[in-house]
């Protein structure tokens, strides 16, 4: 082990002082970069893509990605890692990334360049230091849209509403652990040409999620651009169009999630699945903040109104204590049922399986009988096939409402009401002019409506 590090290092010896020169970790914009040509990198002009993830990179590649200041990772998987670690070192790359479950010690042996490890959800480094990078990611996720029935009719989940596949549960808990940089590098259904609109979906779950998607062509989407095909080239512009506009405004990433509701759970049982309690609620449109049961404290119930335990047999004395003190303060509690256990997903699924998603069902039923048709900071209408997110700045002096729409066609007449006193409001759509927004006064606060939603939009709330 130790003579292959020593190569590695030595290998790093020989590369050049361009990597002072790259966007910060926090900034990498990443995408799966399929060719191997030179001329492929043309591609990038007008984008923000400055990261690129290479299976098999050569030191002209390398190169010629550095020349205009875009980073370039050695993509390398379990299995004959230490010649491909050694391969990747010797086309002078600008770090690795560790794609898979690798030995212990692994990512501590390689020296001088940045280590960026995508594993399992289950081995999620959560809350402990994350190297120089600062950056977690996972190639789990599911790949997001609305879930159809075999005869093309769309499937209802548990909460009654139209299910949509999504990562933005498990993407805001592990958001909730703290202000890392968050990849899921989940890549598109194998044999599937997939639809421009999929694509976008795909970037906004993880937009509105302060996350990041490793953009992953399609071989047919990937085949098309390599000849430069004009339908093929529109559909890139509008990939890079929608990065873009996450890329704009990165302060979102830095705000945390609003509204009255907390939800507290333990990430090695329910918090790290898809389908999840926190993506039963968020199909809802209830404004939801996810708590780490390790990170419960009265600081982080700050301004909640009801707090929902899913698992109140994992808390400590003092965790118990803490939601009592809640509760005596005015809080409404929800714990789950007696006896019952958050479903965790069995080793290596990052979904529940029938039986646990109907277990689920117990607890579901009691926190949407809790929550009724009460406004935990924004309720949104006419919004079946789409999910949002409700951030707020600290201090509240700033809110803004991500709406992300899965369907296959605009969305019409949003209405959204909302509690605080913002008497401002900004739609913000992508390569679209921002729009102010009438403000009106309804009966528990304030609403604004949007003619019209494509893929995703926003709406800037200030005072």
């Amino acid at each position: 082990m130790w003579m292959r590090v020593g190569r590695w290092v030595a290998a790093m010896g020989l590369a050049p002082l361009v990597y002072a020169a790259a966007p910060a970790p926090a900034a990498w914009v990443p995408v799966r970069w399929p060719w191997a040509d030179t001329q492929s990198l043309e591609l990038l002009s007008g984008t923000p893509i400055n990261c690129l993830l290479l299976k098999s990179p050569t030191p002209a590649l390398v190169a010629a990605a550095q020349a205009r200041g875009v980073v370039a990772l050695g993509v390398v998987r379990p299995g004959g890692q230490d010649q491909e670690i050694e391969r990747a070192l010797a086309a002078k790359v600008d770090g690795i990334v560790l794609e898979g479950e690798f030995p212990e010690g692994t990512r501590a042996g390689i020296k001088g360049v940045a280590v960026i490890e995508l594993t399992a959800r289950s081995r999620l480094p959560l809350g402990s230091p994350l190297g120089p990078t600062g950056v977690i990611g996972t190639y789990q996720g599911v790949w997001p849209g609305i879930v159809l029935e075999e005869g093309g009719a769309q499937r209802s989940g548990p909460t009654s509403a139209v299910w949509i596949d999504t990562n933005t549960g498990f993407l805001r808990a592990v958001r909730a652990w703290g202000n890392a940089t968050v990849w899921i590098a989940n890549q598109p259904p194998p044999k599937t040409a997939v639809t421009t609109t999929r694509y976008l979906q795909a970037i906004a779950d993880a937009g509105i999620s302060g996350a990041r998607w490793v953009v992953a062509l399609d071989e047919d989407l990937a085949g098309r651009l390599a000849v430069r095909e004009e339908a093929a080239l529109g559909a890139w512009k509008r990939i890079a169009g929608m990065l873009t506009y996450f890329e704009k405004h990165p302060e979102w990433r830095a705000m945390p999630e609003g509204g009255q509701l907390a939800l507290v759970q333990d990430p090695d049982k329910g918090g790290l699945v898809s389908g999840g309690i926190l993506d039963m609620i968020a199909v809802k449109h209830t404004p939801v903040r996810p708590i780490p049961r390790q990170r419960l404290s009265a600081e982080a119930l700050a301004g909640a109104t009801m707090a929902v335990d899913v698992d109140p047999s994992v808390l400590t004395a003092g965790q118990k204590e803490i939601l009592g003190a809640f509760t005596r303060g005015g809080g409404t509690l929800l714990s789950g049922p007696p006896g019952w256990k958050d479903p965790a997903a069995v080793e290596g699924a990052i979904t529940l399986e029938k039986g646990e998603l109907e277990r689920l069902n117990d607890i579901w039923h009691d926190v949407n009988a809790m929550i009724g048709r009460r406004n935990m900071g924004v309720r949104l209408f006419n919004v079946a096939s789409m999910l949002s997110n409700y951030l707020v700045a600290p201090g509240g002096k700033t809110a803004i409402v991500h709406l992300v729409n899965y369907s296959d066609y605009p969305v019409e007449d949003v209405a959204v009401h909302y509690l605080d006193k913002y008497q401002h409001a900004t739609l913000i759509t992508p390569g679209g002019a921002d729009k102010v927004l009438e403000v009106y006064k309804t009966e528990e606060g304030w609403g604004v409506d949007v003619e019209r939603v494509g893929v995703c939009a926003t709406i800037r709330l200030e005072p």
